[in-house]
């Protein structure tokens, strides 16, 4: 069974929730065109991220790799470029990391660009009436660093697959009261999430049958 590699982040900054994993975990045990799905939840500790996103891409050789994060924006966030740099001044990884100017990858390109089919992706979010949103900065926290790691580690072992990363909004019950720069914070439920999830899947699923 051909297979797709789902991640999401633990719960992060105070939050006991986070959307990501759970929108993935919606399709455990599911297939959609032939594709069974692995999904993991990416502990959010900066030492860590790289060994684990390169096990999973050894012991589970899929065909699709869609890794997922919490962000506070109010849309479905396609990020199209990973850099090599991890840089966090407001808030710390959970393991207590602050890193500062560093560099994931000694030996890595200064970006990588998605292998999803991100542009086909967008007009079927819009299509479907949900917000969305092509990112051209993925910041410089764990969502960066995961997606760096992964396009650095597939283009190191030469795996010609799609694969790239994709932010979600918050969840509307992790917001309640929350207020930045005069604003409510944004927030998507997760039913939506969900069903953005899953277009994003089938399209490149379709994009991939195509090539």
């Amino acid at each position: 069974m051909k297979k797709i590699v789902l991640t999401g982040f633990e719960p992060f900054g105070g939050s006991d929730i986070n959307p990501s994993i759970l929108a993935c975990n919606e399709f455990a045990n599911k297939n959609i065109g032939g594709y069974e799905f692995s999904i993991h939840e990416i502990p959010l500790r900066f030492n860590e991220i790289g060994s684990i996103i390169s096990k999973i891409i050894d012991e589970d050789s899929p065909k699709i790799i869609i890794c997922t994060g919490q962000s506070p924006r109010s849309a479905i966030s396609l990020e199209r470029v990973a850099i090599n740099l991890a840089d966090v001044t407001k808030s710390a990884y959970n393991c207590g990391a602050k890193p500062s100017n560093a560099i994931l990858e000694e030996n890595g390109a200064d970006g990588y660009f998605s292998t999803l089919p991100i542009r086909d992706i967008f007009d079927e979010l819009v299509k479907n009436k949900i917000p969305v949103e092509i990112s051209n900065s993925a910041g410089t926290y764990g969502c960066n660093q995961i997606f760096y790691h992964l396009m650095y580690l597939l283009n190191l072992k030469k795996y010609k697959i799609p694969a790239g990363f994709v932010h979600v909004p918050s969840l509307p019950e992790q917001v309640v009261g929350r207020v930045v720069a005069g604003r409510a914070v944004p927030s998507m439920s997760l039913d939506l999430i969900v069903k953005a999830l899953k277009i994003i899947i089938e399209t490149t699923i379709t994009k991939l049958n195509k090539s």
